[in-house]
């Protein structure tokens, strides 16, 4: 066997999406030594597929917008399941986080008056989200890299070694996270290109992995979307919160077969575009629930004039939330509705003149002329739902983002739990990546500050590099491609857009089986280049968030958010106090219910009561939030 690599940090930050890499900004300008290693290369993440901007309420395009909207606005986005706090921190920190990224060299549009220009979005009273054409994740993974690249100028300058304080570890996965005690101790991984063995002993790790998209058939994930950090976190001791809520992005691509799922970024409704099915009807007035009806326009009159005088008109349906979107969608195709390919319709050509689109949506434009053959600039898209977001992930506590129950481990980004309630508003995944990322960082250079490293055991060490060597051993023959696709078919079908309660408990029992199936992968060949060998980790990871995912669906007998349940088809205010909390006692997930945080007075206070009450129930409402 060769010899084992080893690494001694403060903290190491597992991803290097916009979380990981603020998170790691933060620890590294409190003194820490960190750790960034990603299983991708070094800029490659999911975060780039957040195209159509960052929220925050600068008020640079309608001073009206303030963080009491903003917040507001992301409360009704989650049906108000939401953790609170962490929505009001959000709210109150974006636009320091979006100001903060400017210092640093990011390069957004501008308005006329030379402010960071904000366009609409769904789900948002006022233009919020702060954007570079429709490739703003991609600037903000730039940006963030570039303050890497600074902060390890500064050491080299100062230490004489770039990589003194904080190193990348490029395409590399983690496959355990190491407690001694109760405490974290490290993590141990793999290199992908030879699967020689790495230790990493820190008392801090800080998960921000991302999504699990790939758990799905259909998705607008890459495939390093696997619920790695999801499942490091259930297998370290940690608690998954709210995994019934799945966000099916409502506008993906449909064809051709090669490009299904790939992103349509909601910034084309955001201009201006419109949804209509195969009969050319302009379909989304039908779906308009009655909780958003006095903010929505219920006739194309009102919604085009909106466009012009956002004061006094209500806003297009099309800029409802997700997951509204997501299921008129998905009723018009299994209506008979749907385009050939099974989607529907969206067009901006007759909205915005071609040299506006190719200037606002440079991506899109480029996307479909070149995968699709389709010029946006004159016909329309065909677009559908795709698995793009999970709204559950680790518990964490809201100001320092630790992993409740287990210390030294904190989440952030994605990977977290709680901020988004039901639903995620699109553009608050970027601003969340920032406010949240930093705020791990933080964290866990406090905890840091206040705690030893311990070195982790042999023993420890032994256990882990068997796991990694186990898929050699095997001889059961089972194939990890064919189980990983009987999984995606099993989620697509039984727990995806809609749901039933006997439908999910087939899913329970079909992944169960694939479960016990999946002790029997085996490899084959060595460790170099070998992608079977990656995936036989990654299905582990997959198998535990859809167990997660399946049995909290099964428990929640209402529909909100990103969960609809046929047979259970309105929301009901009594669940609305309910979350659900996974954990892994090394057999099977267990899932039990958990009373959701009450929301303060003073933020209940910012809601008409009337609203509130399509919400909460009457108890709630005679109490007017906590002291």
């Amino acid at each position: 066997m060769k010899t084992l690599e080893k690494h001694r940090y403060d903290v190491v930050v597992i991803g290097a999406g916009g979380a990981g890499l603020r998170a790691a900004v933060e620890a590294r300008e409190a003194g820490l030594r960190v750790a960034i290693v990603c299983k991708s290369l070094f800029g490659k993440a999911h975060t780039v597929m957040a195209e159509g901007g960052a929220a925050a309420s600068m008020g640079n395009v309608n001073d009206k917008d303030n963080w009491q909207v903003h917040f507001r606005d992301t409360m009704r986005g989650g049906k108000f399941l939401n953790n609170y706090r962490m929505a009001e921190l959000h709210a109150k920190e974006s636009p320091d986080r979006i100001w903060e990224l400017e210092v640093w060299g990011a390069l957004f549009d501008r308005t006329k008056e030379g402010k960071i220009s904000q366009r609409n979005f769904g789900g948002h009273e006022y233009p919020r989200l702060a954007h570079v054409g429709d490739r703003t994740g991609l600037e903000l993974i730039r940006t963030m890299q570039q303050r890497i690249v600074a902060l390890q100028q500064i050491d080299a300058k100062e230490n004489g070694d770039a990589e003194s304080h904080i190193k990348v570890f490029a395409e590399l996965t983690i496959t355990e996270i190491l407690k001694e005690g109760n405490k974290i101790a490290g993590a141990y991984g793999y290199w992908r290109e030879n699967g020689n063995e790495v230790l990493f002993e820190a008392p801090a790790v800080i998960i921000a992995t991302g999504g699990v998209g790939k758990t799905f058939k259909i998705t607008s994930n890459s495939w390093e979307g696997t619920g790695d950090g999801h499942a490091l976190a259930l297998k370290s001791g940690a608690n998954l919160i709210d995994m019934e809520f799945l966000q099916f992005h409502p506008t993906g691509m449909v064809w051709p077969p090669s490009v299904r799922g790939i992103l349509v970024t909601e910034s084309v409704r955001g201009e201006g575009g419109i949804l209509t099915n195969s009969l050319g009807e302009r379909f989304m007035f039908k779906y308009i629930p009655s909780v958003f009806k006095e903010m929505y326009a219920d006739n194309e009159e009102e919604a085009d004039r909106w466009y012009l005088d956002q004061d006094n008109n209500r806003r297009p349906p099309e800029l409802l939330p997700r997951d509204e979107v997501a299921r008129a969608i998905n009723s018009e195709v299994k209506a008979g509705r749907g385009t050939q390919h099974g989607g529907v319709f969206l067009d901006v050509s007759k909205r915005l003149p071609a040299e506006v689109i190719k200037k606002r949506l440079p991506s899109m434009w480029h996307q479909f002329f070149e995968l699709a053959g389709v010029d946006i600039t004159k016909e329309a898209m065909e677009v559908g739902p795709t698995c793009h977001y999970v709204m559950g992930g680790v518990e964490v506590e809201p100001d320092t983002a630790a992993a409740v129950g287990v210390p030294g481990l904190f989440a952030a980004g994605e990977v977290a739990g709680g901020m988004h309630g039901s639903n995620r508003l699109g553009g608050n995944s970027l601003s969340d990546l920032l406010v949240f990322g930093r705020r791990a960082g933080m964290g866990a250079a406090a905890y840091v500050k206040n705690n030893s490293g311990s070195s982790v055991s042999d023993s420890a060490i032994a256990a882990a590099a068997a796991r990694i060597e186990a898929p050699f051993t095997k001889t059961g023959g089972e194939n990890a491609y064919s189980l990983h696709a009987e999984l995606q078919e099993v989620t697509h079908n039984l727990v995806g857009i809609i749901r039933t309660g006997k439908e999910v408990e087939e899913a329970i029992e079909k992944i169960a089986t694939i479960r016990a199936r999946s002790a029997n992968v085996a490899v084959v060949g060595d460790r170099k280049f070998n992608p079977g060998f990656h995936l036989a980790f990654d299905l582990d990871n997959m198998l535990l968030v859809a167990e997660s995912t399946a049995k909290s669906a099964l428990l929640r007998e209402e529909s909100r958010g990103g969960h609809t349940r046929d047979d259970f088809p309105g929301m009901n205010s009594k669940w609305r106090q309910v979350n659900h909390v996974s954990n892994f006692d090394g057999n099977k997930v267990n899932v039990k219910a958990q009373p959701l945080v009450t929301l303060s007075k003073e933020l209940f206070e910012l809601f008409d009561v009337h609203e509130l009450e399509k919400y909460m129930t009457q108890e709630e409402i005679v109490k007017g939030g906590s002291n």
